[in-house]
């Protein structure tokens, strides 16, 4: 037998490199339309091994459309996937997980009432009839410290943070085999601590051979975690595969929108006014019964915006609720003025002068299975000179929502598209626009631009700026310490149903922010 010459051990070598540079996951030409869109115009994308490869675009640009038909959810209408260079047909997202991909979405797919290991193993297929929990148990606790996703496989995903519910996730799908992970926004619930903890793991997974999609809209993340960059616009790739490497954020919003964006936005000093909103010594209690507001207090005045900064499940869910009469007072008073908002009906509180941009869009803040139209006139078809009588003049009201449409650049193909088939950043725009066009005295808007890309974010936060220059108070809840800096006068931090401290935002302290949002004053 002869030894291997240099040569030979050169073209082995060379094999195995040319092996590891062939794509994972290839797909080509990939058509997909929705009626009066087309989502995905011949896309072409490729994932190598041990990459985290960043998809890019505007909301709408086609890049959820994307991944969704590589996680099963849709069927293309035309072109091929390939998954490590054999052609695969993936209709659904059990196919999906059969060929090592999983997809981890913003709003999670868990049973509050179940632990980790039974969120984790419901589903499969294997064990049929007896089920051994603490060998899955076991199982879970060794990928959790093999990727350092620290979680209690015993424990009930109620009693866990945004951030270990988003770890569960992750592990459920390391639990059944994947190799390609897809995550939407991953970052939009957490820290910035929970942030940089994610993306440790995802170095530790694409080290050991596992490759990640990461979908976000915060440009200072991809250029921190991606190997490679692909840009999508309307539906069609503008950048394949580059590497992001001295790019700066400006170079990444430019290949996204096609301008500059500002990322520093003027505003105007303004001395503030009279006080609009007076919270004093509020307690609500959350969905549990337990205490969610702690004898809270706080004002907002006229010409000012009162950022609310915390970690998520503090009370700033229950905060915008007990304001806009979603949620009982206990106890303590909230007062609009001269008005009294205890005990009042949201139909009654928006009466008095106060909008809501809600955080559940869908859910909460619009009539998803109705048109836009439909959307931007319920603040206002009960009254003249959309109603007539105890009729709807249909006429006003296209006119009214047109008006609408323009002013606020709402980007929709009419305004009897149904609303719920909006990307999000056009869905917040009608949100925006019907409680902006009714000029409140007040505006609670809590994470107006979590999950907007660069250009719809811009736009949002210029709209909040211009209320507060109309004379408007605004009490922003976002968890986005950025957002709170460029737009707040004033930042109050909430922790345990309190809030422990506040600051004015020009010269804020962002160490002393952190701590406070860690319970310490």
């Amino acid at each position: 037998m002869t030894e291997p010459t240099n040569r030979d051990e050169s073209a082995r070598a060379s094999a195995e490199q040319t092996r590891a540079a062939l794509p994972v996951i290839e797909m080509k030409q990939i058509v997909k339309r929705f009626p009066g869109v087309l989502a995905n115009d011949h896309v072409d994308f490729d994932l190598r091994q041990g990459e985290i490869h960043a998809l890019l675009g505007e909301n709408g640009a086609g890049k959820s459309t994307l991944t969704n038909i590589l996680a099963g959810l849709y069927r293309a209408d035309q072109g091929e996937i390939f998954i490590n260079g054999q052609r695969a047909d993936i209709g659904s997202p059990r196919d999906a997980i059969s060929y090592g991909i999983g997809m981890i979405y913003q709003h999670f797919m868990l049973v509050p009432s179940q632990t980790v290991t039974e969120n984790i193993i419901l589903g499969l297929k294997e064990p049929r009839f007896i089920l051994n929990l603490p060998q899955a148990e076991k199982r879970v606790a060794e990928l959790s410290k093999q990727f350092g996703l620290k979680v209690d496989p015993r424990a009930h995903i109620w009693q866990l943070s945004v951030g270990e519910q988003q770890r569960v996730e992750i592990l459920k799908m390391l639990y059944r085999g994947a190799n390609v992970l897809i995550l939407d926004e991953p970052t939009a619930v957490l820290t910035p601590i929970e942030a940089r903890e994610l993306f440790a793991t995802l170095h530790s997974m694409t080290a050991q051979g596992r490759s990640v999609i990461f979908i976000s809209h915060h440009l200072d993340e991809i250029l921190e975690i991606a190997d490679r960059v692909t840009v999508m616009q309307k539906g069609r790739v503008t950048a394949a595969g580059v590497s992001p490497q001295g790019m700066s954020k400006n170079d990444l919003a430019r290949l996204m929108v096609g301008r500059e964006i500002v990322f520093a936005l003027e505003k105007k000093k303004m001395a503030p006014g009279d006080v609009v909103l007076d919270v004093e010594k509020v307690r609500a209690l959350n969905d549990r019964g337990l205490p969610a507001l702690q004898n809270l207090s706080l004002q907002v005045r006229a010409n000012e915006i009162l950022g609310i900064a915390g970690v998520a499940g503090n009370g700033q869910r229950e905060l915008s609720q007990v304001i806009t009469g979603l949620r009982p007072v206990v106890s303590g008073h909230i007062r609009l003025g001269a008005y009294d908002l205890n005990d009042r009906t949201p139909g009654d509180i928006f009466n008095i002068g106060v909008g809501h941009v809600p955080e559940d869009r869908l859910g909460t803040g619009l009539a998803s299975g109705l048109d836009v139209m439909h959307n931007l006139i319920l603040r206002r078809y009960k009254e003249p000179p959309i109603a007539r009588g105890i009729s709807i003049n249909w006429n006003v009201a296209h006119k009214v929502s047109e008006n609408l449409i323009t002013t606020f650049d709402i980007s929709t193909p009419s305004e009897n598209t149904r609303v719920g088939t909006l990307s999000g950043g056009n869905t917040q725009k009608v949100i925006l626009a019907r409680e902006i066009s009714t000029r409140p005295d007040l505006l609670v808007a809590v994470h107006p631009t979590r999950g907007l890309d660069v250009g719809a974010t811009e736009a949002v936060q210029k709209l909040l700026l211009q209320q507060r220059e109309q004379g408007a108070a605004i009490l922003l809840i976002s968890e986005d310490l950025d957002e709170l800096l460029a737009v707040s006068d004033r930042i109050a931090v909430i922790f345990d149903g309190q809030i422990i401290g506040e600051m004015p935002a020009e010269n804020a302290d962002i160490e002393k922010i952190g701590l406070m949002m860690a319970g310490t004053k």
